[in-house]
This record gives C-alpha cells, sequence and structure tokens, in this order.
C-alpha cells in the first residue's frame, strides 16, 4: 500500500519542544512515507498533541525542524492547504451549524469531496443545520471527522477527534477511513488511546512516551516482535533463559510470561517438549508493556525511597 516518493510526506529532525523545565518533546527524528497510515501512541501528556501541532504549524518547536513534503509548514501557502488537522478539542463558531462548517473547509482544501462529505452527513446521521452549541460531543466528533475524511488532504491528522463517537460510530469512520484511502491514497496520522481498534488500520506505528520517540516500527514487524509462553514455571523459566521479559502473571505454580523477541520455528519443538502454550501479544498490550518497561527499569535502580 505504501508509494515511496523523493521527500517523505512527513520528517521531524530534533524536534524539542521546552514549557520551562519541561521538555513536552525531546529530540524526536522520524520520517513518514507519502500514503500511509501511521498510529501514534502514547499515554496521556506524552507529547503526542504537541509533535502533531509543531507539524501542522499550529506551534512552534523550540528546536528541530518540521517538514511536510521537504518544507517548512509555517506561513506556508504551498503547503497548508494541503494538511488537515483535526483534533478531539476542536473548537467551531458556537452559533454556526456544521454545514457552514463544510463550506468553510470546501473553501481552504482543494481536494474537498462534496458528494462524500453529504453521504457521511447521512451515515453519521448529522444534523447539519443545528447550531454547533446545540450538538452533543458525539456529533461534534463526527463533524470533525467528516472534515478530516472528506477533505482529501494528502498529509491528514486526526487527533483522538472520535473519542466522543459511540462504538457503532467509531467502526464507521474506521470502515470509511479505509475505503476513501484504498480509493484516495493519502498520508494520514491518527493518534488513539483505543490502540486495540485502531491497530488493522496502521501501516506504520510511533510511540510517543515523555517527550521521547521509543518505537518506530512498520505495524507488520510490530506484531511479531514479542509472545507470551503459559506453562509451568520451572519449564517457563527455563525457555526463556536470557530472553528479556515484558510481563510476568502467576497463578499457582503456572506462569503466564510476555517475552520480548521473535518465536522461531526452531523454539516449537523446544516449546512442544516442555508442555508450554503459545499465545500472540495484541499491539496494544504490546505497546502498554514497552512503555512501562523504562518505568520499571527506572524505579528498580533506584534504592528504596530514594525521590525522583
Amino acid at each position: 500500500m505504501t508509494s515511496q516518493t523523493s521527500a517523505p510526506a512527513i520528517s521531524a529532525r530534533g524536534l524539542t519542544k521546552r514549557y520551562g523545565s519541561t521538555n513536552a518533546l525531546d529530540d524526536v527524528s522520524f520520517d513518514l512515507p507519502a500514503n500511509t497510515v501511521c498510529g501514534l501512541f502514547g499515554r496521556n501528556g506524552a507529547g503526542k498533541t504537541t509533535l502533531m501541532s509543531i507539524l501542522t504549524a499550529q506551534n512552534f518547536a523550540t528546536s528541530g525542524e518540521p517538514r511536510i513534503f521537504g518544507e517548512d509548514p509555517y506561513e506556508n501557502t504551498h503547503v497548508l492547504p494541503r494538511i488537515c488537522f483535526v483534533r478531539e478539542s476542536q473548537r467551531y463558531p458556537e452559533d454556526s451549524t456544521p454545514a457552514q462548517a463544510f463550506q468553510m473547509a470546501r473553501l481552504f482544501f482543494p481536494n474537498w469531496d462534496q458528494e462524500l462529505a453529504d453521504r457521511l452527513v447521512e451515515e453519521f446521521r448529522l444534523p447539519d443545520c443545528r447550531r454547533i452549541k446545540k450538538l452533543s460531543r458525539g456529533q461534534l466528533s463526527a463533524v470533525g471527522v467528516i472534515i478530516g475524511l472528506a477533505s482529501r488532504a494528502d498529509v491528514t491528522f486526526f487527533d483522538e477527534p472520535y473519542l466522543g463517537l459511540d462504538a457503532v460510530a467509531r467502526q464507521l469512520f474506521y470502515d470509511r477511513l479505509l475505503e476513501d484511502y484504498s480509493d484516495f491514497p493519502r498520508t494520514i496520522l491518527l493518534s488513539s488511546h483505543l490502540i486495540d481498534e485502531v491497530s488493522n488500520l496502521v501501516e506504520q506505528v510511533l510511540v510517543v512516551d515523555e517527550g521521547r520517540l521509543v518505537l518506530n516500527e512498520s505495524a507488520d514487524d510490530l506484531r511479531g516482535m514479542a509472545f507470551t509462553v503459559v506453562g509451568a514455571e520451572s519449564a517457563v523459566d527455563a525457555f526463556i533463559g536470557d530472553r528479556e521479559e515484558l510481563h510476568r502473571d502467576r497463578l499457582g505454580s503456572v506462569a503466564s510470561v510476555t517475552v520480548l523477541g521473535r518465536l522461531e520455528d526452531t523454539d516449537l519443538a523446544e516449546l512442544s517438549a516442555r508442555g508450554i502454550a503459545t499465545a500472540p501479544v495484541s499491539m496494544q498490550e504490546l505497546i502498554v508493556r514497552l512503555t512501562t518497561r523504562a518505568d520499571r527499569r527506572e524505579r528498580t535502580s533506584r534504592p528504596m525511597g530514594a525521590s525522583r
């Protein structure tokens, strides 16, 4: 699905954002090729929104360079119409209507598809002539995702605007995103706490933790980065050996251990001989384990009672 171009659709070079003594972003660098759906994951306050706002020229980096198709997006009249940024906290004039918001979007985005917007209004059951101030949170979320999809911008950023949608409406959003992306490929960067819900959408995964980029992997590679083994604890420990352990649960003499690394064909015979079962690790579980690994190491490296 991914198509390479001469310049990455999105680039970050050493992006750092400081607020006083706090680093909201800390030396973040990556390239994202054109025509890719990328998931941006991390805990609350990890730096996801800050990163997106800098890449879309709505915030300034303390240092480093954001690039969209190789150009600085700030006050760039060539680049900005190619970017659509929809966020969970999106604000519209309270006395306007969704229909008016779509009219404004149509003027700004050169690839705007009004037919798609009209269809999505019906599918999301959005009262597009009702005043914005009278819309529910879910209806406001629908306004944002409709703009993001119908803009067909070359680079589209979704900063969790779909959180207000119920499960049925979120699935509709995922389905329409995949359908339209297949017909009109572009670069989509979406952040979400609902990692398992969007895991089948994304081709690339970025994980930010405490302002640092801690993971930049293809989704296919990420799915094979860890596995879980379940069996008698003594047998499990013997199999694990010096492999890195991400998480362990115990129930009596039985242990369930998530292990970082790839399960090779040569391991299967040993697992069978030891009576150990295996299970895949979901993308959400793996990302949670990876982002808490550094915290565990920091805690265990400090003397008891030491302050941070």
